[in-house]
């Protein structure tokens, strides 16, 4: 028997005890479509930045434990707000961390999407753009159509039935992700 259970790591890029974004994942994670199972990742504030130094010899064991849960997983979401019209400090520094080494990180092949919300008119545009940016340069596979940036002016992203669909549906989106084959 073979399993088909898809996983998704989950990275949160809000480290505040009642982010909205933090619910998002709870929800996305509640709800998720049979045979999908998500990983939010926690103690990504625990993990110093990343600094080659660090890890030449002996990376700390909690870079090494996002390693592995990320190589775990057969897909990557992140969730994220936005911090200064870009993504917050503690996402990057995981991507840094999962990117690493060169060319053969966690993330490196992994399907990749971003959603989240922002209580700024503009949903987390930027930071989510920022975020697909860096994370398709650290290797990762990044799906199109999966982002979903929402204004929490707007409506309350975690109640809103079209806000939860839009999630959903980058979710099945992304781990309904066939990477094409290319021939040899």
């Amino acid at each position: 028997m073979t399993d088909t259970t898809t996983r998704v790591a989950v990275l949160v890029g809000s480290l505040r005890a009642d982010s909205l974004n933090r619910k998002l994942a709870e929800i996305l994670k509640a709800e998720a479509p049979e045979g999908v199972e998500l990983d939010i990742i926690a103690g990504l504030d625990q993990i110093p930045f990343y600094n080659e130094d660090l890890d030449a010899d002996n990376a700390p064991d909690v870079a090494v434990a996002l390693r592995q849960r990320v190589a775990g997983a057969d897909r990557v979401l992140a969730v994220t707000p936005e911090y200064n019209g870009t993504m917050p400090a503690v996402l990057n520094n995981a991507i840094d961390w999962l990117s690493r080494p060169y060319g053969a990180g966690a993330i490196v092949g992994k399907p990749f999407g971003v959603v989240g919300a922002t209580p700024t008119p503009y949903g987390g545009k930027w930071a989510h753009a920022d975020t697909v940016r860096s994370a398709g340069i650290a290797g990762a596979v990044v799906v199109e159509d999966v982002t979903v940036s929402q204004s929490a002016i707007e409506v309350d992203p975690t109640t809103d039935a079209d806000v939860r669909a839009k999630l959903l549906d980058a979710l099945a989106r992304l781990t309904e992700f066939a990477p094409a084959v290319s021939a040899a």
